[in-house]
């Protein structure tokens, strides 16, 4: 009975943490898509959108190894 449970909480700490670095992922592309929206809307990139946009990918690269790995065999 206490392995069931254990393996239920496993399980489930599994999809929580699959779920929080999707959700990340899915807010980082979108943080990226609209800084580049609106960098590129008045027609010339000035350098601090260039730092804006480059520190905003740096982040999103490691957000992406940060992706949990399945502790359930």
């Amino acid at each position: 009975m206490n392995n069931q449970q254990s393996s239920e909480a496993t399980m489930f700490l599994d999809r929580l943490k699959n779920g929080i670095w999707l959700l990340g992922t899915s807010s980082w592309l979108f943080g990226i898509t609209d800084r580049s929206i609106a960098s590129f809307a008045d027609g010339y990139l000035s350098a601090l959108d260039i730092v804006q946009l480059f520190t905003a990918s740096f982040f999103f690269v490691s957000w992406l190894f940060l992706k949990p790995v399945s502790t359930s065999s």
